[in-house]
């Protein structure tokens, strides 16, 4: 009798959330999803939720000489959707350097290159007579024969392209230093809500790739150290004694080692000095493969033990750079730190690798950082943020290209909590305050408040920007504030137990804090996301009587913020009231906040902290 009453209560409960849950906006195709059963009302992945996935093997040849890539590669393609295709679509995100390809941002000559040159193409051992000199960065291929439901295809390819002189995500730093990313042509992704991603590459936005399989050798000359994602196979096929000795050592010690010194570079005693080396690299279950290769930068390393592995931690960098010097440091705390605190969630991979270059971009388990040597703090957070997409995107296989702010918000409120850790409290909120939030409260204009759940892909300039790092980052903050630490964590870790390796969308980050608090967030949901609000709070009114004092407080701005309530008492003395977003759950245009003082208050002030206000001028009042 108890247990069906237990079940009747669960029915109840898992009834109503669903019926809350269905209160937000949801696009039409998001809804087919939930009818199709592949995604869940809960957050959790649906019953018949499915994901394609790759198993690539390439050989990649860099010709620093001619500056071409070239490579063949063979992909065991899985359909793991109901449906079967009758075409694939090829990406190659680097096509966006040719000529004709749609840009949102200015280039220079140096940029532009001819593109993808595809020699051959099979499919099934079917050839494919492809001209790619028409191929942007996302191409169909109609196929001769479809590729069923629950079938493994397998696609091969040869090809080469011109790397680019102009380095940013990509391309060559310097004359002998070169980051190859988004370096070979690769299936899109074909989900469960959109079908084929046909979205080009315009070069601001991010990425969306499938969740693969990598055993990727790279054949570079001799004296030119490789770095790629993944573990290095074979360093006793490419290393010469000394530095071999060196690199096993760092795989196994919390000692920062200089692998490769400028000396050791500058004297061929590096790599072995056959005419060619190839770099074997393995990787598993990630979004995504790079590497990079020089022929005089340092190399350091060292490792750093979590709970259940030691990781490998390495920095390749120009000599005598004094930020990079600190980084292999830097990259072992930041791995410890955002393990053991925030998201809270183990290192998830065996290796991490900072490259000194120009994007300040990550990669699964590298990162490519501008050097900023005189401002140590900048360039230590450069380096937790981007170290911090180990787990959004890469953990979690978030869209970056549509929904940027399910990474880059994250990452920044991530950049945030580490930061103060390191640098203390009040340091870090100005910091964040001054190169994060400032730049967006201060600016009116109306691509500042376009709601949150809009298409990342359909935003511009610092529209596009605010939205995906400094509003995001907010919202996390804000609901962390309203939750509690330990409640924000559970449901974070409910989230991310929900959809590591997987495809989440927002809708499933919101019903999975649904779910995993307990509660019907929507409200927060709807005023963070799905609104066009700012943060505006304004002190209209204040009445004292004897020790009571009354605060009429309106929310301009409208967005669900906490702030803090600074009585000064005419002694001087101050006392900070802390209110949680909470406050606005029941009204968020204003609220009657009655005090208890403890002597006569002389002023009044609103303080936001971080949640900058966008006209601070009436958060104070004296009486």
């Amino acid at each position: 009798m108890k247990l069906k009453v237990l079940f009747s209560l669960v029915y109840v409960l898992t009834f109503s959330m669903l019926v809350h849950a269905q209160e937000l906006y949801t696009p039409r195709h998001i809804k087919q999803a939930y009818q199709n059963e592949t995604r869940s009302l809960t957050g959790a992945p649906g019953a018949k939720y499915w994901q394609n996935k790759g198993r690539y093997d390439m050989q990649i040849t860099v010709d620093p000489v001619t500056k071409v890539v070239s490579g063949k590669e063979r992909i065991l393609y899985e359909n793991n959707s109901p449906n079967r295709l009758n075409e694939l679509v090829i990406s190659f995100v680097n096509n966006v350097h040719k000529p004709t390809a749609a840009r949102a941002l200015g280039v220079s000559a140096d940029f532009i290159t001819s593109g993808l040159k595809l020699r051959s193409l099979k499919v099934n051992d079917k050839i494919y007579e492809i001209d790619s000199q028409d191929w942007t960065t996302v191409n169909r291929v109609k196929l001769k024969e479809d590729i069923s439901s629950l079938a493994v295809a397998t696609v091969e390819m040869d090809w080469e392209y011109p790397l680019s002189l102009a380095s940013d995500r990509e391309g060559q730093i310097d004359s002998g230093t070169y980051y190859c990313a988004y370096a070979y042509p690769r299936i899109a992704v074909y989900d469960d809500y959109n079908g084929w991603d046909m979205l080009e590459h315009n070069g601001r936005q991010e990425f969306y790739h499938d969740f693969n399989d990598y055993q990727v050798d790279i054949r570079v000359p001799k004296n030119y150290v490789v770095w790629g994602t993944g573990k290095l196979l074979n360093p006793e096929e490419v290393l010469q004694t000394e530095v071999l000795g060196r690199f096993n050592k760092s795989l196994i010690s919390d000692e920062v080692i200089p692998v490769a010194t400028l000396h050791d570079m500058q004297e061929q005693k590096v790599t072995k000095q056959q005419e060619w080396n190839t770099w074997s690299f393995n990787a598993g279950h990630i979004t995504d493969f790079c590497f990079a290769l020089s022929n005089h930068y340092v190399w350091d390393a060292s490792s750093v033990q979590l709970a259940t592995k030691r990781v490998s931690v390495q920095a390749a960098y120009l000599s005598g750079t004094k930020d990079f010097e600190q980084y292999v440091g830097w990259e072992r705390y930041c791995i410890d730190w955002f393990s053991k605190n925030w998201p809270g969630v183990e290192y998830p991979f065996p290796t991490m690798t900072a490259v000194q270059g120009f994007a300040d971009m990550e990669y699964p388990m590298m990162v490519n950082d501008s050097s900023v040597p005189d401002n140590f703090m900048d360039a230590r957070q450069t380096v937790d943020h981007e170290i911090a997409h180990t787990y959004f995107p890469f953990y979690m296989g978030t869209n970056e290209t549509r929904y940027a702010f399910m990474d880059e918000g994250w990452a920044t409120a991530f950049e945030l909590l580490i930061g103060m850790d390191e640098n203390g409290e009040e340091a870090a909120k100005k910091l964040f305050k001054e190169f994060r939030v400032e730049g967006w409260i201060k600016e009116p204009s109306t691509e500042q408040d376009q709601p949150l759940i809009s298409l990342s892909s359909q935003l511009s300039g610092k529209g596009y920007g605010n939205n995906a790092y400094i509003k995001s980052a907010l919202s996390y903050l804000a609901l962390k504030d309203y939750l509690g630490d330990v409640p924000f964590k559970k449901a974070l870790h409910h989230y991310m137990d929900n959809w590591h390796g997987k495809h989440p969308m927002p809708w499933d980050y919101f019903y999975s804090f649904n779910a995993g608090t307990g509660l019907n967030l929507n409200w927060f949901w709807k005023n963070w996301y799905f609104s066009n609000h700012y943060i505006d709070l304004k002190l209209a009114k204040v009445e004292q009587k004897n020790k009571t004092i009354t605060l009429e407080i309106e929310n301009i701005g409208g967005f669900a913020i906490p702030f803090d309530v600074i009585l000064t008492y005419v002694d001087g003395k101050k006392e900070k009231i802390h209110f949680t977003p909470q406050i606005w759950e029941k009204n968020e245009a204003s609220t009657v906040l009655k005090l208890k003082s403890k002597a006569q208050v002389k002023e009044v002030f609103l303080d936001n902290d971080i949640f900058m206000d966008y006209t601070s001028d009436d958060n104070r009042m004296i009486l």
